[in-house]
């Protein structure tokens, strides 16, 4: 019997994750957790085929969750779930490990097949994804079109907050980390992204399609 665990804070995510995993493929048991303490817990003391993760959580992102699973267990496949644009952080994550992007209306079939390539190995990459992929191929000689690739995931967190007006005492609360570690990663962004200020930063974000 396929062992899946539902990482998701919200309910209503986690029943709709199962009813369409049980329609396709029977039977399966499932653990769920809601924020990135209980999945790491979870992980710890059994043994599962598969995991849906939520990049957001409430007690972490989804990316350092990410990143703790992978050193708990290598080999257990991790799917992320999001309702950011694959654009911000679908690259980066497969990247990482992951073993897929899915957005949460993403159809039955694109979970379904997600499902069956992640527990054979293999990553789920949608036709969207694939072009960023090849788009950041291409750009990979031009640093001046690639500057973000250059952030640590949590100074591109950061990066992205930034890019969206967010304050640096409201990043800190999201992220639960001290205002003066975000002050200390935004020096480090626009020092390697060579911006002098928040402008240059929005202009470039929205330029790369990065911004919701």
């Amino acid at each position: 019997m396929l062992k899946v665990l539902l990482v998701d804070d919200h309910t209503v995510v986690r029943q709709g994750m199962k009813q369409i995993l049980e329609s396709k493929f029977g039977p399966i048991e499932f653990g769920e957790a809601i924020d990135g303490v209980q999945a790491l817990s979870k992980i710890r003391q059994q043994k599962w085929d598969l995991v849906f993760l939520d990049i957001s959580l409430p007690d972490a992102s989804g990316v350092q969750v990410l990143k703790k699973i992978q050193i708990c267990d290598a080999s257990l496949p991790v799917l992320v779930l999001s309702n950011y644009p694959e654009s911000q952080y679908a690259v980066r994550l497969l990247k990482a490990g992951a073993a897929g992007y899915l957005s949460k209306d993403a159809e039955e079939d694109d979970i379904v097949k997600a499902v069956q390539l992640a527990c054979n190995g293999r990553k789920y990459v949608s036709s969207s994804v694939a072009e960023l992929l090849a788009s950041q191929l291409e750009k990979n000689n031009d640093d001046s079109d690639n500057r973000h690739e250059k952030l640590s995931n949590r100074e591109y967190e950061i990066f992205l907050e930034l890019a969206e007006g967010k304050r640096v005492t409201d990043i800190a609360d999201k992220l639960r980390i001290s205002s003066k570690t975000v002050s200390t990663h935004r020096a480090r962004i626009f020092q390697k992204m060579d911006f002098p200020n928040n402008a240059g930063l929005v202009l470039y974000a929205n330029e790369m399609c990065l911004l919701n």
